[in-house]
């Protein structure tokens, strides 16, 4: 059986939350759709309260696995699924209800292979609110006429890259996976994604709902994981270069992310891996991204860059020095 848009769901030690994520994709005013529950080896009750959901919804399948990541889990989600388009939703989170009608109808009017939508962050009482200085929304473009790819990323696209902002077709995941053990995989996967992409839109509609909790993949980073995050940020930025060489003159979306990831390396180098600093800058200067752009950047962070323009060492020397 076909359906036109397949839930995938990935799943992992959050017996609290994962009917609040269900039911509100089961409140929908479409109903062309399947869920994809993936149980990702999860040590609580929530297996069983998978295997619960589709023996009461025939809408719903479940896939027990043995613990992959949220990627390997995603994997085998796109792998299952029998929807035309695909849409991401961690377990953690939900959708507002009755937004799926409009989604789909914009979907098709305007033959979209991509839509983009909004979202907002919620607390453990699930009340909106903003956990950070800033506009998640500054620099993104959320235009609902259609561009392609290379557009939507230069021109639309800020810097928070989340595979679950997005329904796309099916197809453009086929041979085009999330990469498995890794920090970043959405940042990662993201723009390889858009890079396939001939039509996509946005709407500004507010439809998923981001748990910001103790204890999330995000917020769970210890001492103990800084040096595989060190490792996956630098990885991410020699990919980011890789493709930015690639994009012939179009690549000002990687300036821009090249440009933050290194700025983000060296405040660990500059704190946690100081005595590590020269080994990881020579990985940097190898990967050829200096002068580093400073176009779409704060000023605080355009003082950064210039810095480092100027040396990398200096650089690391005075937030190290201002660190302590």
């Amino acid at each position: 059986m076909k359906f036109k848009i397949t839930f995938i769901v990935p799943i992992y030690g959050v017996e609290s939350y994962l009917r609040k994520c269900v039911d509100s994709l089961l409140h929908q005013d479409y109903d062309d759709y399947e869920i994809i529950l993936v149980d990702d080896g999860s040590p609580d009750k929530c297996p069983s309260i998978c295997d619960e959901y589709a023996t009461r919804f025939d809408k719903i399948r479940v896939i027990h696995q043995e613990n992959k990541g949220l990627s390997g889990a995603r994997n085998a989600g796109i792998d299952a699924a029998r929807g035309e388009y695909l849409c991401f939703v961690d377990s953690d989170d939900y959708w507002e209800e009755n937004v799926l009608g409009a989604l789909m109808e914009q979907i098709e009017r305007d033959r979209l292979e991509v839509l983009r939508f909004k979202w907002q962050n919620v607390n453990g009482e699930y009340q909106v609110f903003n956990p950070y200085k800033y506009n998640p929304y500054k620099n993104d473009d959320y235009s609902d006429s259609v561009t392609d790819g290379v557009d939507f990323l230069n021109a639309r696209l800020g810097t928070a890259c989340y595979a679950w902002a997005y329904i796309l077709l099916r197809t453009l995941c086929i041979d085009n996976y999330f990469t498995e053990g890794i920090y970043f995989e959405d940042t990662d996967w993201t723009p390889r994604m858009l890079l396939r992409v001939k039509r996509i839109a946005s709407t500004d509609r507010i439809v998923y709902n981001y748990l910001v909790r103790k204890g999330s993949i995000t917020n769970a980073v210890n001492r103990s994981k800084q040096k595989k995050l060190l490792e996956d940020k630098v990885r991410l930025l020699r990919t980011l270069v890789e493709i930015r060489q690639e994009m012939r003159g179009k690549g000002g979306w990687f300036d821009r992310m090249i440009a933050a990831t290194v700025l983000s390396i060296g405040g660990l180098l500059a704190g946690v891996f100081w005595k590590e600093r020269n080994y990881y800058l020579k990985q940097i200067e190898a990967m050829d991204v200096y002068p580093i752009s400073t176009a779409g950047s704060t000023p605080s962070a355009k003082k950064k860059i210039k810095l480092w323009n100027i040396s990398p060492r200096m650089t690391l020397w005075l937030l190290h020095m201002k660190n302590k």
